[in-house]
């Protein structure tokens, strides 16, 4: 059995998190701003699907990247000397979520990214929480990701491309970013081989929770982050 949220924004201890399946700490509650930023600093995020309760999870271990150990593949770092794209902050959020909400996947008939999901994410991007990084090829969205900044820690929610490597352009450019910036990881929440072939790697919940005690001040104010075109300079991994 999983505790049940009361109405203040408040979770039972991330240890208390079931084994199997792997994470699940507790159900209800709801996707306020509050609640959200509350969970994220503790090292908890919510994922669920249409008709089931608000779920919350703190998997053991837990999937993260270093900024500066993105692997950047020797046809990735071609793609990314090309600059036949441009890589943008925050112009197309709610596009962004919506094209990772719709975006077929393998091996997945639906999506957790519901419409209740998209417009609570979507008032945290208002509040200047939560961000997307955009892969323009002609003026044309074909790529991106989104997340919640909090001091120093990304929490990386989805991504999504419609043109080859436009995911990896877009989290490429992200890593650059947050590395300028002192930001310390990525919260890439569960382990899947394709974020292991980008550098990502599984360490132990308490170890990923120390980081966060570190880089995740209570109280950070939310920063904008600009709006124009980004560039990164990339290295071979």
């Amino acid at each position: 059995m999983i505790p049940w949220l009361p109405a203040e924004p408040i979770f039972p201890p991330v240890h208390a998190a079931l084994t199997e399946p792997n994470g699940l700490l507790a159900a209800g509650g709801d996707l306020t701003p509050a609640r959200l930023l509350a969970a994220y600093r503790l090292g908890i995020f919510p994922w669920y699907s249409a008709g089931e309760p608000i779920l919350w999870w703190s998997p053991d271990p837990r999937m993260v990247l270093f900024p500066t150990e993105i692997k950047l593949s020797r046809s990735l770092l071609k793609t990314l000397r090309n600059a036949h794209y441009e890589v943008r902050l925050d112009t197309a959020f709610e596009a962004v979520v919506h094209a990772c909400a719709s975006t077929p996947r393998e091996g997945q008939s639906g999506t957790w990214i519901i419409p209740e999901m998209q417009a609570a994410y979507a008032e945290l991007h208002r509040a200047g929480h939560a961000h997307s990084v955009e892969t323009w090829i002609d003026d044309r969205l074909v790529g991106g990701l989104y997340g919640i900044a909090i001091g120093q820690a990304f929490y990386g929610e989805s991504m999504f491309a419609h043109a080859r490597d436009a995911s990896k352009i877009a989290l490429a450019h992200l890593c650059a970013h947050l590395e300028g910036r002192g930001f310390g990881i990525i919260d890439c929440q569960m382990e899947t081989a394709h974020l292991a072939s980008l550098g990502a790697r599984p360490i132990p919940r308490r170890d990923f929770l120390a980081r966060l005690e570190i880089l995740c001040p209570h109280g950070d104010a939310p920063v904008r982050w600009p709006a124009d075109a980004i560039n990164g300079h990339f290295r071979q991994s």
